[in-house]
């Protein structure tokens, strides 16, 4: 979850939309500019409290275009794996 947030810090015109599982319930997160936020279920104030526990399994993420309006969203990528988006992360160092 680090590694994305940090994608975000770099790349400040990004929204990225994750989609997990987490104790076998469905969840989504948005992550914008290093803060992680969930869609559906409880985000604590604290952001040193991660959203997502460890075992969570990531999905999907889509990658898009900030602002985020979830009336009108502009992706740039959609339901990329955990594998595809690790390759962006390298490729910008983080």
């Amino acid at each position: 979850m680090h590694r994305l947030e940090q994608y975000t810090i770099k790349k400040p015109n990004e929204v990225l939309l994750v989609k997990t599982i987490v104790n076998n319930e469905e969840d989504e997160l948005i992550i914008f500019k290093g803060f992680s936020s969930s869609l559906r279920g409880k985000t604590e104030f604290d952001p040193d409290i991660p959203v997502l526990p460890e075992k969570a399994i990531i999905v999907t993420i889509d990658r898009l275009k900030s602002p985020y309006n979830p009336n009108n969203p502009q992706y740039l990528e959609q339901e990329l794996t955990w594998e595809k988006m690790e390759t962006l992360l390298t490729e910008i160092g983080v």
